[in-house]
């Protein structure tokens, strides 16, 4: 998810030409990180940073991270951070918010030294996939076990050095535990890797996960891809997963064409075992230039997992479009502690977005009617936030409140964006074009090393398409008028119908008939509420624990599990359902009997229109 947006490639440059045309060695931020020697579920991290020309510098962990859109101030996980000079004296470092220490007598300090915590942890989930920190920008220490290892929770940078300046990165491993990353390794043996990068921002960009060997490895059309597993209880593996990835990733190269932004993606799947009550929580994926971090629950089974990491793995996978390739100033530059946001989120996961479910369609992976039934559920859930809010005002202020609310609609409101220009474009051009050849257009104009101003975009698109599509920004993404989506739909012959959809049957209207006790965890029926027809099926009654479903286990731990199979079950299919009431344990056997629920959808109606839908959904 969940759900990001710095996805930039740099070139690894080992010189530079100075001002007097003179080439010399450019110094670098030396990091060794130590996961041979966990203590207290700390690992150990030294600095040895170039040489300072100031006598105070400031050393930072990034309050926000590009994809995340919220402070989570990963500073808060380092502990005891120390300086010393070449004689082993310790200089005054002193911290001064959650994120800085300010290092005095620099000039003197050859090596910096501190311990991190993990996230995963420490997470205060809601029970319902909800944490402080999104898992998939967080970390995990399990000693002999599994290190998730985002670069920004162990590593950060320092005031008045140059961002230009290389990373060397040594990792010191046990040698049963392997190091899944899309960075190339420098180091030849078993217990030691070594990753350089060109500068911070592309360090951040790239994710390890060590943990037992449980990966496969394809080519798709000249890119590498790697599928690394952790399920720390062997439920899933790399091997059973990778099919269904593959089929999907493939599908996504078919339909992105010349897109070919990267030579080698990797997808590393942290599968937690909520059971055990300190695990990650928040479920979903942060996308990198050339990685995925994914999160999920181990007890998923594997057909809804894998329809799950579709559509998650999708959408990241996507990103090489943009911002990989196309993107602002606000993310080429990004400030990781006072950053500044581009008003072009409606393009950066908007977009992203559509084409996550548009490449579905047009490479045969989901019917007509699925792909209008999850438009349709995109404008639902629009219409349920502010629906009148300017989307360039709210992306460019997302950090703060009221648009920090409003955030959700990037994956709604602006897929729909997308869909609508996707239209505009098939109508003016005869279907010859989509929104797919306006994207190249920009890659071509700018690319992954030249970005552009947030205030000349619009004008760009509307050169390189129609003014329509200009008139549609001004009055729909910067202006506070709602979409109008059955007159876009019209355009290509389709019709909003009326249907009928299973809900949840644990939700009815946003209001769930399950209620967790915070102190035992129990989950249990709310009392005095008018059931549905599942739990009345059953003969389950308000003031029942619910303990387990078909043998999987539930609590608060794990209630979002629960949730989503859910939403895999079938009609009338069996149920076996494990309930405490009155204090006694008893089994309930029975047939599920889902609700349905009246649901705005649409379908193909105007066969004269049939031409540009197919080149709109097929072309």
């Amino acid at each position: 998810m969940k759900n990001t947006l710095l996805s930039i490639l740099f070139t690894i440059a080992f010189f530079s030409f100075n001002a007097n045309s003179q080439n010399k060695f450019i110094e670098q931020i030396e990091t060794t990180i130590d996961i041979n020697s966990i203590k207290d579920d700390k690992v150990s991290v030294t600095i040895t940073p170039p040489k300072f020309k100031t006598e105070e510098v400031l050393y930072r962990l990034p309050k926000t991270v590009p994809g995340t859109y919220s402070e989570d101030n990963y500073g808060k996980y380092i502990d005891n951070l120390k300086a010393y000079t070449k004689n082993g004296e310790a200089v005054s470092v002193a911290k001064i918010d959650d994120n800085t220490w300010q290092i005095r007598n620099a000039k003197k300090v050859v090596k910096i030294t501190y311990k991190v915590n993990d996230t995963f942890d420490t997470e205060t989930g809601d029970g319902f996939g909800k944490t402080d920190i999104f898992s998939p920008a967080g970390s995990n220490i399990e000693i002999g076990k599994n290190i998730v290892l985002n670069t920004h929770c162990f590593i950060g940078y320092f005031s008045d050095v140059s961002d230009e300046i290389d990373y060397k990165v040594t990792i010191i491993h046990p040698a049963t535990l392997w190091g899944a990353t899309s960075m190339n390794d420098l180091d030849s043996s078993d217990t030691t890797d070594v990753f350089t990068t060109s500068r911070y921002a592309e360090l951040v960009e790239n994710p390890i996960m060590y943990s037992k060997p449980d990966y496969t490895t394809f080519n798709i059309n000249g890119m590498d891809i790697l599928i690394a597993v952790y399920s720390p209880n062997g439920i899933h593996t790399a091997e059973s997963l990778t099919p269904e990835m593959k089929k999907m990733m493939t599908a996504q190269k078919n339909f992105l064409g010349t897109f070919n932004a990267t030579k080698k993606y990797s997808v590393l799947i942290y599968l937690s075992d909520v059971e055990k009550g300190n695990d990650a929580k928040g479920f979903g994926a942060l996308e990198h230039p050339t990685a995925t971090t994914v999160v999920m629950p181990e007890a998923m089974p594997q057909e809804e997992l894998s329809e799950q990491l579709k559509d998650v793995v999708s959408h990241e996978f996507f990103h090489i479009v943009t911002p990989l390739t196309i993107h602002s100033k606000e993310i080429q530059y990004f400030d990781y502690n006072s950053p500044k946001m581009s008003e072009h989120l409606w393009m950066y996961e908007g977009v992203t977005e559509y084409f996550a479910n548009l490449f579905q369609i047009n490479q045969g992976l989901i019917t007509e009617e699925e792909f209008y039934d999850r438009m349709s559920g995109k404008i639902a859930n629009a219409k349920e936030l502010n629906d009148t809010m300017s989307f360039t005002k709210m992306s460019a202020n997302v950090l703060n409140q009221p648009y920090k609310d409003q955030y959700l609609n990037v994956y709604e409101k602006g897929a729909l964006i997308g869909m609508c220009l996707d239209i505009i474009i098939r109508e003016k051009s005869n279907g010859q074009r989509g929104i797919l050849d306006l994207m190249q257009k920009l890659s071509n104009e700018y690319g992954a090393n030249k970005p552009f101003n947030d205030n000349e975009l619009f004008a760009k698109i509307t050169e390189f398409t129609y003014p329509e599509v200009g008139e549609f920004f001004t009055t729909y993404v910067v202006g506070e008028t709602p979409i109008p989506y059955e007159t876009f739909f019209a355009k290509v012959g389709v019709t909003k119908i009326n249907v009928k959809v299973p809900g949840n049957v644990f939700i009815k209207d946003k209001t769930p008939y399950i209620t967790v006790n915070q102190e035992t965890k129990e989950i249990s029926i709310v009392p005095n509420f008018e059931l549905n027809d599942f739990f009345n099926e059953l003969g389950l009654k308000g003031g029942d624990i619910i303990l387990a479903v078909n043998d999987i286990n539930y609590n608060l731990e794990n209630i979002y599990d629960m949730l989503i199979i859910s939403e895999s079950w079938e009609n009338d299919a069996s149920i076996t359902v494990k309930i405490k009431r009155d204090g006694k344990e008893q089994i309930v056997k029975g047939k599920t009997k889902l609700t349905f629920e009246n649901k705005e959808g649409y379908e193909a109606t105007d066969a004269s229109k049939t031409k540009l839908k197919e080149a709109w959904l097929k072309g």
